[in-house]
């Protein structure tokens, strides 16, 4: 399963971290990816997602998270 965000896609980055004698060292960076249920209107049936935090915030408050768009949506979407 993808660390992948269902709606807006954010994944994994890679960082550096930097010591005090600056010394770079790479890591990676995960989204904070929360589970959440939405409603699918083609089989009438409930979800479960993988979304990122910002995510759910910004579609609570457009009020848009029952109504939420499948922009980076793969075949396989259910887990």
């Amino acid at each position: 399963m993808a660390r992948k965000c269902y709606i807006s896609g954010k994944g994994p980055k890679v960082v550096n971290n930097v010591s005090h004698a600056n010394n770079r060292t790479k890591r990676r960076q995960l989204p904070n990816l929360q589970v959440i249920r939405v409603y699918d209107e083609e089989s009438g049936e409930y979800r479960r997602r993988r979304v990122s935090a910002r995510t759910i915030r910004t579609l609570d408050k457009q009020g848009a998270l029952a109504r939420a768009p499948r922009q980076h949506a793969t075949d396989e979407d259910d887990f």
